[in-house]
């Protein structure tokens, strides 16, 4: 089964939750992203879950698609409503980041081949803050994302984000592989919207 490129999960979190969880971690230093050639400005992140054996702050964020180990950071036993909202994917979690792109960053249009649900890794996006210049489109139409909801996000599509507003974005970005249990949640998001 084919699913849409942005689907709004059944499932919400509360967002004063999330961002105590992400003020908790206000003394923590971010690490740019590592593809410098896909965007303008200040584009970073915490690892929460990360490749098993990993150190390196740039490896940590580093999605590889070849890892098959991965284990929980140290910033993910100080964020515990961070901790239980990934454990409510009742899936293979492979990796769990915070992703902040600040006032007027950039993220150029690109595409991620192996970020794909029928290819078997799903990235999951639970806005925590946000504002309404944020403009974030996939396939070039906007995805409008409120804090504390969810959303699968086909990037193997082309893709761009831009933040125009005066307040950084930042999301909770959560790959994980699609199994019978993800495909049943994204069947039931896709339902409610051709209801």
């Amino acid at each position: 089964m084919a699913f849409p490129d942005r689907l709004r999960l059944p499932m919400t979190f509360r967002p004063e939750r999330l961002r105590a969880d992400l003020e908790a971690l206000a003394a923590v230093d971010w690490t740019a992203h590592f593809v410098r050639q896909n965007y303008e400005g200040n584009w970073s992140a915490l690892p929460l879950r990360s490749p098993a054996g990993e150190t390196h702050p740039i490896r940590m964020i580093n999605p590889d698609p070849a890892a098959t180990h991965f284990v929980d950071t140290a910033l993910l036993d100080a964020t515990p409503y961070f901790r239980s909202v990934i454990e409510t994917f009742a899936c293979p979690v492979r990796v769990a980041r915070l992703m902040r792109l600040t006032p007027g960053s950039v993220i150029k249009e690109h595409s991620d081949p192996d970020l794909d649900a029928e290819a078997g890794v799903a990235r999951i996006h639970v806005p925590i803050t946000t504002n309404p210049d944020v403009e974030f489109k996939v396939n070039g139409a906007p995805v409008a994302m409120a804090p504390g909801e969810t959303w699968y996000l086909r990037l193997s599509d082309p893709h761009t984000v831009a933040n125009r507003g005066q307040t950084d974005r930042i999301h909770l970005v959560i790959d994980m592989e699609v199994d019978a249990w993800l495909k049943d949640v994204m069947r039931q998001a896709q339902a409610m919207v051709t209801a």
